[in-house]
């Protein structure tokens, strides 16, 4: 083909530039694996930013993003033109007229680098090919990288490739746009918005000559021309870059002198106003997307997504603050209660050595082991050695010295937490507190941690005798119990106890027991209905956990998280309709388009008379005498005839502290304890459910509340949509309590009179009943068969009795109506 021009020179020269033109098509195409990815027209079409996600309340709080590279994108006209004049002056004075390749910097760079002064002569748009496409990374690389001189040249002549394609397809202010988007500014700021908030905490269309020539300034080095680690040498680059506007008429003389005279005015921001950074609940929706990014092919932190949880920025607010008063009180009654001795025990009350055991835990500890096999000293010697380092305390973050044996016992007495709030009627969780700091305490107590649930799991049983046909009105004595069963092949016993170590002999409702959390009438109902049931309807109605069917399950051995009872207990207030709570209502593009909507799956478990008793059963642990959520009536929650329905419970050795509240809205599940379990209170009068979960509860709703803009009120429990065909009308006889009995897996009863206050709903009294005060270290007593004192009513009492009996008359006939 060639061989036809006849002229040598024309001949030579369309030879070279045929094998140009292969040579340019065979580094596009990677012919045979040798040079590595170029960006593709599909590629140049659709550039990714690789831009973080954003995580929002429902309510539109952004409350945390996900990113590799911190970077929010920023459009043209959103920059100031200071910024715009600074790059151009400073990197490519003719960005505007060249076609991706400046030719004539290449020649004054190339002479410049023979006569040993060297000067890049990259334009700025092939450094957006660089940093867009990444044409120098590893994965861009072919076979031929391995040959030193063309590791080097194939790398740029990609980047002159992807240059001419960019000018081709894009405006100057597009290019220049993306490039600003892209390009790094240290301090992890990715992109001249970002920087533009870290380093002035200004919008970009707000920054003026100097902060723009600081910015700029800053990309021949990021690190070296940092002005918060480097503020002379950026200084020093500022000045340089006014130089070059000044040498290309974008400021006057007198404007670079007044420049360059001026201090650096750094103001430190962040990146987006209400930005928490990590939290428990970005770490919880990071997990519940897991999945659906793997099927999507999405990537959280590189896609730009913008992601709207299901939480109320106002209940989630109101949540933190109770959990903070509250934990806060109980750290310090926790260090009073063990002042210098070691709160570390087992259930025997023997001393446990945990900083010892949580030691040889680690890691590090076999290495050690293994290097100074012959000086065991110096092991210990290792982890007493005195540090640096930043700890957890109430009073904010602080400073200290300590050794990894002092951190380990120092964090073995901390006190932590898990609350859930769940809308059961669509799924939405409305408030998500995995603990008392994700800064230090990375672990989650809503659904990553499980505890045992103590007498918050008493509810299945009951539920277990209504499925088998009993009413809230059947009765069961308390009684001695001793239940017989199988283990390993032998016959054995076991014989609850409740709190005070005695029993009353009294006949008790179904209600008035679980109300009391009596342990041996729970015991009867267990046995009666067969633990497997038990098992079986906890199950149905949402807890997942492994249970182990045993004759004490009912009073809460095995261990489930928060996240299980909240959604089991939403099943109750949800009409027998067991919802799988969502934590993320729906996702969007950086331009809000709808990418993923989110609902809650859902399935009836209970029949609705079923589920309207069971809330029946628990409102009796406000309404029923000794009922063990009266600790409520502390707070202002009753007005407008308000109904709340609950369950404590504490395992044993109150090493595990529940409350689950409900209201005619919202399901709310409070976990406290130490992460270590053999760290706990002593006795119930500190460490009971009621006395350090119940709070946390009570003082969330209160300010719910008392914010009308939350849209949650007080009220009563909605009516029965169906006929109530058990016997409900049974009111139990009003009993002075002891206020130093406990509630736990072992010790389970009430500790709170109910005061009688015009706002307080009149309860079915008949008498009270009085017992003598038993203190806590007291053995099971004899039974005490004779009935105590009977205490007359007053004439107030008795006409609330009336007026309360004449309503629930009503009510019945109601229903008997329906």
């Amino acid at each position: 083909m060639f061989k036809e021009i006849r002229n040598r020179y024309i001949r030579y020269s369309s030879i070279f530039l045929y094998c140009i033109i292969i040579f340019f098509c065979a580094l596009q195409l990677n012919f045979l694996w040798l040079f590595g990815y170029s960006p593709s027209r599909k590629d140049i079409k659709t550039p990714t930013l690789r831009v973080g996600s954003e995580l929002y309340t429902s309510d539109g709080k952004l409350i945390g993003r996900y990113y590799k590279e911190n970077r929010t994108p920023v459009n043209f006209n959103e920059i100031a033109p200071s910024v715009i004049n600074a790059l151009v002056a400073t990197e490519d004075a003719r960005f505007y007229s060249h076609m991706g390749i400046d030719f004539r910097s290449l020649l004054s760079s190339g002479i410049s680098t023979a006569t040993g002064d060297r000067r890049g002569a990259s334009t700025i748009t092939q450094q957006l090919a660089k940093n867009l496409y990444r044409t120098r990374y590893n994965k861009s690389q072919g076979l031929l990288s391995k040959i030193p001189l063309l590791r080097t040249i194939i790398p740029k002549l990609k980047e002159w490739l992807t240059a001419v394609k960019l000018e081709s397809n894009y405006s100057k202010n597009d290019i220049i746009t993306m490039y600003l988007n892209t390009v790094s500014f240290g301090n992890n700021a990715y992109g001249i918005k970002t920087a533009s908030r870290i380093y002035f905490d200004k919008e970009t269309n707000e920054l003026d000559i100097p902060e723009s020539a600081l910015l700029v300034g800053m990309l021949k080095g990021t690190t070296t021309y940092n002005p918060i680690k480097n503020p002379d040498k950026a200084l020093e680059r500022r000045n340089v870059a006014l130089a070059q506007m000044n040498k290309y008429n974008y400021i006057t003389v007198a404007q670079l002198n007044t420049f360059k005279n001026a201090a650096l005015q750094l103001k430190e921001g962040r990146v987006d106003e209400g930005s928490d950074g990590d939290s428990y609940l970005r770490a919880a929706v990071d997990k519940y997307l897991d999945k659906w990014c793997k099927d999507n092919n999405y990537d959280l932190y590189e896609d730009g997504l913008k992601i709207y949880t299901t939480i109320d920025s106002k209940l989630q607010k109101y949540a933190e603050e109770a959990v903070a008063e509250q934990m806060k009180s109980l750290q310090r009654r926790f260090y009073n209660v063990w002042g210098n001795e070691d709160p570390w025990e087992d259930s025997e009350k023997q001393k446990v050595d945990y900083p010892g055991r949580a030691m040889k835990n680690l890691p590090i500890y076999s290495l050690l082991q293994k290097k100074f096999a012959n000086a065991p000293d110096s092991v210990t010697a290792y982890f007493n050695r005195k540090k640096k380092m930043k700890i957890f305390t109430w009073k904010g973050d602080r400073d200290t010295l300590f050794s990894t044996l002092d951190s380990i016992r120092y964090y073995g007495k901390i006190l932590n937490t898990g609350m859930m709030t769940l809308d059961p009627f669509n799924g939405k969780i409305k408030v998500w507190v995995g603990g008392i700091d994700h800064k230090f305490f990375k672990y989650d107590h809503v659904k990553q941690s499980k505890r045992q649930a103590g007498s918050t799991f008493k509810p299945f049983a009951y539920l277990a005798a209504l499925e088998q046909g009993m009413s809230p009105c059947d009765k069961f004595t308390d009684k001695p119990v001793r239940i017989a069963y199988q283990e390993k092949g032998k016959t054995e016993y076991w014989e609850p106890k409740n709190s005070d170590w005695s029993v009353t002999y009294r006949e008790m409702s179904l209600r008035w027991a679980m109300a009391k959390s009596v342990n041996t009438i729970t015991a009867q109902v267990t046995d009666a209905v067969g633990a497997d049931n038990v098992v079986k309807w906890a199950h149905e109605c949402g807890i997942d956990s492994h249970l182990a069917t045993v004759p004490s399950v009912s009073l809460g051995p095995n261990d489930v998280s928060v996240y299980e009872m909240v959604r089991a207990y939403g099943t109750f207030l949800n009409e027998g309709v067991r919802t799988d709570p969502i934590l993320v209502e729906k996702i969007t593009d950086l331009d809000d388009n709808v990418i993923e909507e989110f609902t809650a799956k859902m399935k009836r478990v209970l029949t609705e008379e079923i589920s309207w008793l069971m809330l029946y059963m628990f409102r009796g642990g406000m309404e029923e005498p000794g009922g063990t959520s009266q600790a409520l009536w502390e707070w202002d929650l009753w007005k407008k005839n308000n109904q709340i329905g609950g369950k404590t419970g504490t395992s044993s050795d109150y090493v595990d502290a529940w409350y689950m509240g409900i209201t005619k809205d919202l399901v709310t599940g409070v976990w406290v304890g130490c992460d270590e379990r053999t760290a706990h209170f002593q006795n119930g009068e500190t460490g009971e459910g009621s006395r350090t979960a119940l709070p946390i509860f009570a003082k969330f709703m209160e300010k719910v509340y008392k914010d009308p803009t939350t849209g949650y009120t007080m009220g009563p429990f909605p009516k029965s949509k169906v006929k109530i065909t058990r016997d409900i009308n049974c009111p139990s006889p009003r009993i002075e309590v002891d206020t130093t009995e406990n509630d736990s897996l072992m010790v389970d009863s009430s500790d709170f009179e109910v005061p009688v206050t015009e706002e307080t709903p009149e309860q079915p009294v008949q008498n009270q009943e009085v017992t003598a005060p038993k203190p806590e270290e007291q053995k099971p007593a004899e039974p005490v068969k004779q009935p105590a004192a009977v205490v007359p009513l007053t004439k107030k009492e008795e006409r609330q009795l009336k007026r309360k009996q004449r309503q629930e008359e009503k009510e019945k006939e109601k229903n008997n109506n329906n």
